[in-house]
This record gives structure tokens, sequence and C-alpha cells, in this order.
């Protein structure tokens, strides 16, 4: 699909359909609606003073135009109350309708610029949010179905607008939003590949296309560069399964210093069994989906690059799988972590945070300001959050403030958990310096505690994705499966700090 921002009217433009939004409670309709509504013999009055259309959020009226109009349809979206607009309305409004449009098979859709000049949201946040909604809520995983939809993809979408000067920062934001979207898209991709195709190497592949795409540097260390620098926790961690483990590092290097402003961590399973503690095999198709961590953060450090922002980050990969056999590491063993930390094996099932020990302490060997690692670690977290908040857990308030704010700002909330002292005692074991599950009680904030014993004093923030990866039925722009979250999130929060430094 092709988005694209011109100078023109809404009113005269020729295509399948044309958009516009309304308010609930509006008194005065605009001159663009006003227009076309006479164009119309005032069938939009009419349906307003019937009731039909209220502009409630995401609400969508589709008018035929019979031929007054050059365009063949009229949709109105509902975008709430005025005052309460933002640009994740707007982003939602965008998919509802699009995807009504789909159905009816408008192909060349244009729309106007919805919440431009209202509630602060500028010409470059609304055609943002109108391209990152047409992108993630027309998306569909269809790579391994060999029929065809029952509906044709949309091939254009134009924002209109009359006055020139605001071209600019429409054509800004729908470059912005191209590639924030895009990087979700590759995220959900990614996590909604089946485990057999989706492998270690397979993510390792990905990360190549990725550095030859745009310019990032990449390592990928194999088992025994892994044993070279004594990972025995990830090491343990693969040993199960007959595919190599991987570990990714892809680095983008904005400005001229070493110094790495953002480390990002993503887990990187793409099967768990469980190992031998191995789990239900109700449901268990649905951890082709432990890698999204690891996808997540290669997507985000992508677009990044993409954008070509002045700052310095890395993106650090453990990939493997976790499996039962009889090479596979067991409940009671003990292992060694590559910062010599060893590690007494509760549950095998507990695996994420192993490879995560890994990762992070390989992390802290670089002259890092932040550490942010993302992971779909527990199934506490699942349950204490739901499909809703990603878990945030941290040892610095003001980077845990940061990444709630870009959370807000894009859509995937984040809600903070405690992360007292006392729970880092239910780690304790009595044969080695730490044991990999701290038990039931408090599993999503024990797992955290654990990851920080591999951070020092470093600023770190440990995300929980094990909800929010993937929902069970379409909300919004987010679609049953994959969400792609926290792809923009992060990408976000390293937006936030480049503006900071003055760029």
């Amino acid at each position: 699909m092709e988005i694209k921002a011109i100078s023109g009217k809404l009113s005269k433009i020729q295509v399948d359909a044309i958009i516009i939004g309304y308010f609930e409670g509006m008194e005065n309709l605009t001159a663009t609606i006003s227009g076309i509504d006479k164009a119309l013999n005032g069938v939009i009055t009419e349906l307003i003073t019937q009731k039909e259309i209220k502009g409630k959020v995401n609400e969508v009226n589709i008018i035929r135009t019979l031929n007054k109009l050059p365009a063949s349809r009229v949709a109105i979206v509902g975008l709430g109350k005025r005052n309460n607009l933002t640009p994740e309305k707007v982003r939602t409004a965008t998919a509802a309708v699009l995807r009504q449009l789909r159905k009816q098979g408008a192909l060349d859709i244009a729309t106007a610029a919805l919440g431009m000049d209202i509630a602060g949201i500028s010409s470059e946040q609304s055609a943002w949010a109108i391209a990152e909604g047409a992108i993630l809520g027309l998306y569909s995983y269809r790579k391994h179905m060999t029929g065809d939809p029952d509906y044709e993809e949309v091939k254009q979408l134009t924002i209109i607008e009359a006055n020139e000067a605001k071209l600019d920062g429409l054509k800004a934001g729908i470059h912005k939003g191209e590639i924030t979207a895009e990087a979700c898209i590759l995220t959900r991709d990614m996590v909604n590949e089946p485990s057999n195709y989706m492998t270690p190497s397979s993510m390792a592949a990905t990360a190549k296309n990725l550095a030859e795409a745009y310019g990032l540097k990449i390592n990928i260390l194999e088992r025994e560069q892994m044993q070279e620098l004594k990972m025995g926790a990830l090491l343990g961690v693969s040993q199960g399964s007959d595919r190599p483990p991987k570990f990714i590092t892809l680095r983008y290097h904005g400005k001229e210093s070493e110094k790495i402003d953002v480390a990002l961590v993503g887990k990187g399973i793409t099967f768990d069994s469980g190992g031998i503690s191995i789990k239900p095999s109700d449901g268990m198709g649905e951890m082709k989906g432990d890698m999204a961590g690891g996808a997540s953060v290669m997507s985000a450090i992508s677009a990044i690059a993409r954008l070509k922002e002045e700052i310095n980050v890395i993106a650090v990969i453990p990939a493997t799988e976790n499996m039962p056999s009889g090479s596979a590491f067991k409940p009671g063993d003990i292992l060694t972590s590559m910062n010599g930390k060893t590690i007494e094996i509760i549950s095998t099932d507990a695996e994420g945070r192993l490879i995560l020990a890994d990762a992070l302490a390989y992390t802290k060997t670089f002259d890092v300001k932040y550490i942010i690692d993302v992971a779909t670690l527990t199934g506490a977290c699942h349950i204490a959050l739901g499909d809703v908040c990603t878990g945030v857990f941290t040892n610095n308030q003001k980077l845990a403030d940061k990444i709630v704010a870009a959370g807000n700002n894009t859509g995937e909330p984040m809600w903070q958990m405690p992360m007292f002292d006392v729970y880092k005692e239910l780690n304790k074991s009595d044969v080695a310096d730490i044991k990999n599950t701290g038990g039931r009680w408090g599993g999503a904030i024990t797992a955290a505690k654990f990851l920080g014993e591999f951070v020092g004093e470093t600023p770190w923030a440990h995300l929980d994705i094990a909800g929010t990866s993937t929902l069970e039925k379409d909300r919004g722009y987010f679609l049953r499966g994959a969400t792609g979250i926290p792809t923009r999130t992060l990408i976000s929060f390293i937006l936030s700090l480049v503006k900071k430094t003055g760029k």
C-alpha cells in the first residue's frame, strides 16, 4: 500500500472512498463535512439527527455517493470527544474505517488529516498515526495459506490537505509512521512464523538481512564461541536441542562515540517445550512465539537505522530452542553463567531468564548507558496484567518513567511492578549462588530480580511481554496473533533520548 499526502480538496478527488472524521457531540460541521453534506443533499445531517452517526470512537458509517461526488463512497469515522482526542484514537479509527472499506472493495482511498490541529496534534503526529493505523490495522499473516483471501488489499491511501504549508509535516509523519509500522510488522511476522521455520538459524539469517539492508554491524556467535566466553546458562538450555544456538548482536552507530546509549536485549527461545519440566500439550504450539522479545529488539534497531538517528544502539539476542532429550539439562543441575554466578536449576521451564543472564552479562562488556531487556518471561505477569499491559521492572525510576511514557505515546500500555529487595530472598539457593525460580508467588517479580543479578548498577529495565505479545482476538489495530509489542515503544523511547540530546 502506498501512502502519500497531497494538496487539494477531499470533495474533488476521484477515488473509491473518502474518509472524514466526526466528533461525539459535534455542534457545528466543519467546512469540509458541510460541503460534502451539501453535495449529498443533506444525508449526513439527516443521519446525525437520527443518531445513526454519533461520533463514538471507531464508529464507522459508509454512504454511497451515487455519482454526486467524484468519490464512490464517503466513510465517516467516529473520533470520540474532541477535547479527548489522542494520536492513539486516530490510529484505531484509521484501522477501523479502512478494514470496513476493504471489505467493500475500496482499493484507492483518500482521507482528511484526521485529528490535525486538534487537542495539540500536529500535522506530523496526525500523519504518523494514520500511517501506523493503516499498515497495522490491515495486516494479515497468510504466508502458509495456499488460497486467496476474500478481499483485495488496499493499494493507495492519500491524505488530502488544502493548506500546502502542512504538507511537509504530513509527509514527515508518513515517513516515520511507515518505518515504525513496518518494524512492528516484522516482529509480528517473526512471532507468527511456526517454529520449524523460525529457528535460531532463521533468526540469525533475518538479522543478517537487516544488517545488509540498513547498514548495521552484525556479529553472530556459534556454540564454540559461546563456550569460550563461558556462557554456561545459555548453553545449558540449548543442549537438549538438535538445532544449534545462535548469539546475535546488531549494532547501530549514529554518532562517532563508542559509548552505547541503549542496549536492547531480547529473549530468543524459538520454541519452548519446557524441556524436562515439560509443558502441558494444550497450548504448547503457542510457544513458537517465545522469541517475541528477540524479534522486537531486532525490529526496533532496524527502524532506528532507517530513521538515521544520532544515537548508538545495540541489540543482543540469545537464540535457542528449549527441548527435552537425553542430553537436556535437568532440574537439580547447576549451571555457571558468563559472569561466574552459579545457578541451581529448579525448573527447566524457567529457561528464558537463563539465556538472558548470559546475554545481560555479555552486554555489560560494552560501555552502556541504559539496558532494556524484553521477554515473554512469566505466566505470572500474564495473570497479573492480562493481555493489556506489559510489566515494567527496573532498578532506575527515571528510566521506567521514560518507558511508561513511550508506551502511552504508542498505545502499548506499560505498568510498573514492585522490585522490593525482599523478593530477592526467594531466589536464594542452598547449593548455588542463586536458583532459577523463586516459587509460585510473585513469580514475575522474582524472575525480574533474577535478571537484576546480571546488570549491576547500570540503569536497567525488564519488560515482561508474556501477556501482550499475542492476542486471542482483534483489538483495534492489534489483530489476533502476534501484536508486535513492544517494538514501537522501544523506538519511541529511543527517539525521546535523541530529542533530549538536542538533535
